[in-house]
């Protein structure tokens, strides 16, 4: 599952709540094994985050709601689909 909406808007909320700096700090390469291993839990933080419309305040609300290996989910995903965005604009 994607992400749908304002990538910057989830991002701006994961900088607010703090979980930019620490999920820069981790291994990459380990996280992504992890969200390979649970696709379910990927799918459900993909999906509370999409229910939120963009809305900062209801972003923040459900990323406190998340333990911290969802919030890792959370950036990496916004990471790649700024990349794939950066990539496809770059083709065009």
């Amino acid at each position: 599952m994607f992400l749908q909406g304002n990538l910057q808007a989830v991002f701006d909320a994961l900088y607010r709540i703090g979980a930019i700096d620490p999920v820069l700090k981790l291994d990459w390469e380990s996280v992504t094994r992890q969200m390979e291993a649970h696709p379910d839990r990927v799918f459900e933080a993909c999906q509370a985050i999409n229910t939120c419309g963009g809305d900062p305040t209801q972003l923040e609300r459900k990323l406190h709601m998340m333990d911290a290996q969802a919030i890792h989910f959370v950036a990496l995903e916004v990471a790649r689909e700024f990349c794939e965005f950066q990539d496809r604009k770059e083709l065009h």
